[in-house]
């Protein structure tokens, strides 16, 4: 979206608008004459290469920058969080108190709820007719009516519900917040600023620090976002983009271009578009350079006045600059892995019997025996924690092992990419760690290299505790290409690279004819580079080998969910008819099943073993059954509540006696309603 200069922007709707902004820093200008606007209803998706203003256009928004000219405009009333991308974590106490956080003013109305209903409660007849009770009864009812409003009664579900999708457990709600690690605070903040609800959601990088199904869970969030309120949000995520956003603004050298419609469209809509500026700057181009021809030609001959007129209209034309593609520019990095003369041996790692774990807790992996062959490619998911890194580790014996074996197949070579990317110093120059590697090189042929990760001119000189995320991710590439390996071992290496960079990450792999182990959560790098898929169980401590890339474990997946549907409702259909018949053969069956001959004990464990089992299965069936009848009872006394609390907000008429027995029984049913709320999500999690 191009706005037009030094005019404002007119939306009745508009939540949040920049109007001719101007901003920059000493030496480099952002954005000049930028105009953006965001409207209710907007799913917007922010993209760009790292370092194209995308996170200064959030902090313009939301005002933590302020624009060197130009106007921000932020509607009056309307509420805007802001996730940043390096969140300062905010909070003390447990985490289930943080996540209260953002309903600190709904539970000040809760305890003001019931010390009013307190007070109502003790007041004589009299007492209430007059103008103290009549005040009394005014404000509990305009209480009321608010916090039902704005849900109160169901914050305490929607904190847990959301918790439990970011990937906490009930248990970790007790936990201080200061035993958090940094992933685990990002994802609190994310739940918080989730949780607000505000008209204005404003995401920097949500899923950093969040597993493929925690983003899952994210994403069936953002699709029900209220139609009233917008959000905005950069990511490199691209399977995230398609799913959550009707609308991508590209951020391409320091202008806005909004493309409607999905990722996929932005794409084709996104080369169309470079495909006709290019085009036109070429005509131009072309035209140009016929009119000079011609004036050199004929300046002199008999069509002088033809050629004068032909330089006059030239000097007047108002040349088209040549467009630049600051996309395939950020995706320029020379990567390219080989693997020298030999590819290694036929079986790359074999283990046998592997078993994982730590210390006396339980373990993360049991009894697993496999073979990886060369040229295979293998992606490891499964959610944080299962011990994906601790796998990659353990296969290629860098890492400790609980029980079993792994051996690596002969004239096998590692590159090993670590996430943390602890093989490089801080104290180092970029050219030292190129060079700490090849120390035959010059300085000159060293900053050639790094040219090639577009680290240029005097970047070689840095030192690498002052590069970004994404600097030191590529000069880790960039060392790691410097050895002949024929085994890439790479954990989370899409890490803080833009999408472009990964792209060519991608393409580079898919070139790689050595064997890939690589852990990661970006399922379209998965779709692109796997082709076998272990997925870390941590219920079990098992793996599931899948062949195929990510998307078709996920098909896998629904298939089979959707054969034990119909084959539990085929069962059922099956039971119910056999007991209409009213056969007792199941019953003369079961008799004859306890019968327990005394000569065979191994009959009688085996029939010990059916009985436990059968009663597991009741004790399952009557949870459901109660799990049926609680739904029943909170939907009748949710309609009671919601029945009562119009009431209560209505005209009373002078009742004072029906008005305190409406307000004792709105108080016993909500009661009633958040016990049995407790006792479904006990139930939820037991038959889970």
């Amino acid at each position: 979206m191009r706005g037009s200069r030094g005019r404002k922007l007119e939306s009745a709707a508009m939540i949040a608008q920049l109007a001719d902004v101007h901003f920059g820093y000493p030496g480099t200008d952002i954005f000049e004459s930028l105009s953006f606007q965001v409207n209710p209803g907007q799913r917007i998706g922010l993209v760009g290469p790292n370092g194209a203003g995308k996170s200064t256009l959030m902090r313009l928004l939301v005002g933590d920058l302020l624009p060197d000219r130009g106007q921000v405009v932020r509607a009056r009333g309307k509420e805007i969080s802001y996730l940043h991308q390096s969140q300062e974590f905010h909070g003390a106490g447990t985490l289930w108190e943080t996540l209260l956080l953002p309903f600190a003013r709904l539970l000040d109305m809760r305890a003001e709820i019931a010390k009013l209903h307190d007070e109502i409660a003790l007041l004589s007849h009299d007492e209430a007719e007059s103008e103290k009770g009549r005040a009394l009864l005014r404000r509990y009812g305009d209480l009321e009516h608010e916090y039902a409003h704005h849900d109160g009664y169901n914050l305490e579900v929607r904190a847990r519900a959301l918790a439990y999708d970011l990937g906490f457990s009930e248990t970790d709600l007790n936990r201080a917040v200061a035993t958090l690690s940094g992933g685990e605070r990002g994802r609190v903040e994310l739940a918080k600023v989730l949780l607000a609800q505000p008209d204005l959601l404003l995401l920097d990088e949500p899923t950093n620090h969040l597993d493929v199904e925690a983003v899952e869970h994210l994403e069936e969030r953002l699709k029900q976002w209220d139609a009233t309120r917008a959000f905005v949000v950069i990511s490199h995520d691209r399977y995230f983009l398609q799913a959550v956003c009707n609308e991508i603004v590209d951020v391409e050298d320091g202008e806005v271009v909004r493309y409607p419609g999905s990722y996929e469209k932005y794409l084709v809509a996104r080369q169309e578009r470079h495909d006709m500026l290019n085009a036109a700057w070429q005509r131009q181009q072309e035209e140009i350079a016929k009119t000079e021809d011609f004036i050199r030609r004929n300046i002199a001959g008999q069509k002088t006045n033809q050629a004068k007129s032909r330089r006059k209209m030239l000097d007047k034309v108002d040349r088209l600059k040549r467009h630049r593609d600051t996309w395939a520019e950020a995706g320029e990095i020379g990567l390219r892995f080989a693997t020298s003369d030999h590819r290694g041996a036929k079986e790359a790692i074999r283990t046998e019997h592997l078993c994982l774990g730590f210390g006396d807790d339980a373990p993360l992996l049991r009894d697993f025996s496999t073979t990886i062959y060369r040229g295979e490619r293998i992606g490891i998911i499964g959610p944080n924690g299962a011990g994906k890194t601790t796998l990659m580790k353990a296969l290629i014996g860098r890492g400790p092992q609980r029980g079993g074996q792994c051996y690596l197949g002969p004239e096998v070579r590692i590159g090993y990419f670590d996430q943390k990317l602890s093989d490089l110093d801080d104290d180092h120059s970029l050219i030292d760690e190129i060079r700490s590697i090849r120390g035959d090189w010059n300085e000159d042929k060293t900053r050639t290299y790094l040219g090639r990760f577009r680290f240029t001119g005097e970047d070689g000189f840095k030192k690498v505790r002052g590069l970004s995320g994404g600097e030191r991710n590529r000069l880790q590439l960039a060392k790691l290409m410097l050895k002949p390996v024929n085994l890439l071992v790479m954990d989370e290496p899409t890490n803080h690279l833009d999408i472009p960079a990964r792209e060519t990450l991608e393409e580079a792999l898919c070139a790689f004819d050595g064997t890939l182990l690589v852990v990661s959560h970006d399922r379209f790098f998965l779709d692109r580079v796997v082709t076998k898929l272990y997925h870390l169980d941590p219920a079990s401590a098992s793996i599931d080998t899948h062949i195929g890339n990510y998307s078709d474990w996920k098909r896998r997946l629904l298939e089979e969910k959707r054969a034990a549907q119909e084959q539990a409702e085929a069962a059922k259909a099956q039971a119910a008819k056999a007991a209409a018949k009213g056969s007792a053969k199941p019953a003369q069956n079961k008799n004859a099943a306890t019968e327990i001959p005394d000569e065979s004990a191994d009959k009688a464990k085996r029939i010990a073993e059916y009985e436990a089992k059968k009663e597991r299965e009741r004790q399952r069936d009557r949870k459901v059954k109660r799990l049926g009848q609680v739904e029943v009872e909170i939907a009748k006394l949710e309609a009671r509540l919601k029945e009562l609390r119009e009431t209560l907000t209505a005209e009373h008429g002078g009742d004072w006696q029906k008005l305190h027995k409406l307000v004792d029984e709105e108080h016993q049913t909500d009661r009633k309603l958040q016990s049995l709320m407790s006792e479904w999500e006990t139930l939820s999690e037991e038959l889970a």
